[in-house]
């Protein structure tokens, strides 16, 4: 087994003797790249923000930003990193080195206040300056941050990149402005030239030291017969809830397995009767391959935490925590999908409605993986997904309400409802479907409907909601729904 290793900014270093717990964060910090800061620990101030070299959606290679805080440095095995210091190229002698585009479009139009949280916005700009597809507006003038919308720029930039990254000191107009005024890439840019060639190679993992193991095999099969014999380990993908465990509780591991490279886990197929997404696609890369051709999921991936989150975390790691606040299950619930679980003696499907069996358990097998999530088509034609939290992006749902209906001549023939944060796991709101199906979609069935889903589930207060303003809001989605629709579908 080749000893693990890691290309920091075109250098490589050795992972070892760093434990296997340690963070990216910690790695680079140690080897003295300072710009990679740590704020919150828990991947939602983007202040540890770096680039890493993946699989590419339109290009053979992607740069990601990640959050440096949450990712075992083990993870990156073989793989390529490059941080703020190495945005910037190299001078010639006794001159300093040229800023990034990205980092001079900061410092001119005065993005950096404190200056703590800069390195980690700069990462997330660069991610959105290297994307393949962000086309600049030929009729706009590149200063103008006005003369398009308010999150997109007259260069192409969506300011959603930088939804995971807080600025501490409310400097944003001027972060927002270098981000519209940024250009393209030049042909002699090394690091756009790097997308062209590429990704690096998944390479098998074995990190074993006194306090604990990282692991990734080659092969499913591989893995599914460590799992057998290692029940007990965690498994890992983008290690979005894992490292927060790692960080905020101090919790370690004596065997973690990774499966987030895993060709068998990133596929993804659409079939004649079902989308099938493999486990281990991180929701940026299923948001950018599906293409809006699951409606209800398109209208998910915008409000799940950030795109920081999104560039590492999975459908399956969502599912497999069990979280009965996941913001996944609820559309998937209304989507009437179902998980493929795999261990070494095969594979078996679950309808997601029968997966979940308590708070954060389901019936998932100790060695068992969350291998693919599928999706029955046809597609209801009448979608939705409200989420109510406390701020608008980048937060933990109170409720969330998905809605799947199909509706011919006026009638709800097919209905299908998902919540989450109001019971112990994420349900069907099975009695407001009922109230639904065979009626007509108008204003007097839509209201005695939201009576009913007011009351499905058990809501609880806690510090994000009170039961009483969670059952609210879930009659008052429905409403909404129905608003939304009224002038396209026949009353």
């Amino acid at each position: 087994m080749v000893a693990a290793r890691i290309t920091v900014n075109g250098k490589e270093a050795p992972i070892s003797p760093s434990a296997p717990h340690t963070t990216v964060l910690e790695f680079l910090r140690e080897r003295g790249l300072t710009g990679t800061k740590e704020g919150c620990a828990e991947g939602e101030c983007g202040a540890c923000s770096v680039l890493v070299a993946r699989p590419g959606v339109n290009k053979p290679t992607d740069w990601v930003a990640v959050n440096a805080c949450l990712v075992p440095v083990a993870a990156l095995d073989g793989q390529e990193i490059v941080t703020s210091e190495g945005l910037a190229t190299a001078g010639g002698p006794g001159m300093p080195p040229t800023l990034h585009p990205v980092q001079e479009e900061m410092a001119v139009r005065g993005g950096s206040q404190c200056g703590y949280c800069t390195p980690g916005f700069v990462c997330s700009m660069a991610a959105e300056y290297y994307r393949p597809d962000r086309c600049p507006h030929a009729d706009s003038d590149s200063d103008r941050a006005d003369s398009t919308d308010a999150e997109h720029g007259p260069n192409g930039f969506d300011l959603h990149a930088l939804s995971g990254n807080l600025c501490r000191c409310t400097g944003y107009r001027p972060i927002r402005d270098a981000a519209f005024a940024v250009g393209t890439p030049t042909d002699e840019d090394p690091l756009a030239r790097r997308r062209e060639q590429s990704p690096p190679v998944p390479v098998a993992t074995e990190y074993v030291r006194d306090d604990g193991a990282f692991l990734r095999k080659s092969t499913l099969a591989e893995t599914l017969e460590l799992l057998r014999e290692r029940p007990d380990a965690v498994v890992v993908a983008g290690s979005t809830d894992w490292g927060v465990e790692v960080n905020i509780r101090s919790r370690r591991a004596d065997c973690v397995v990774a499966i987030d490279r895993l060709p068998e886990l990133r596929e993804l197929r659409v079939e004649s009767d079902c989308v099938e997404i493999g486990a281990a696609l991180t929701l940026t890369e299923t948001e950018r391959r599906l293409d809006g051709s699951v409606p209800l999921l398109a209208e998910l991936f915008p409000q799940f935490a950030s795109r920081l989150i999104r560039n590492s975390a999975t459908l399956g790691g969502n599912l497999g925590t069990g979280s009965p606040i996941g913001d996944s299950p609820p559309a998937l619930l209304a989507l009437e999908a179902s998980v493929v679980l795999a261990d070494a003696d095969g594979e078996r499907e679950v309808p997601l409605a029968d997966y979940f069996t308590g708070y954060r358990q389901s019936v998932r097998r100790p060695g068992e993986l969350i291998r693919a999530v599928r999706v029955p088509l046809p597609l209801s034609p009448v979608v939705a997904f409200h989420k109510i939290a406390k701020r608008r992006f980048d937060d933990i749902s109170s409720v969330a309400a998905a809605f799947a209906l199909d509706i011919e001549d006026g009638v709800v023939r097919k209905a299908r409802i998902g919540l989450g944060g109001v019971a112990a796991t994420p349900i069907r709101a099975l009695a407001t479907e009922a109230a639904l199906e065979g009626r007509p979609w108008a204003a007097e069935t839509v209201e005695a409907a939201a009576l009913v889903l007011k009351g499905e589930g058990t809501p609880m207060s806690d510090h994000r909601a009170s039961a009483g303003y969670r059952s609210a809001m879930l009659g008052q989605s429905l409403l909404k729904l129905y608003a939304r629709t009224t002038e396209a579908v026949p009353s």
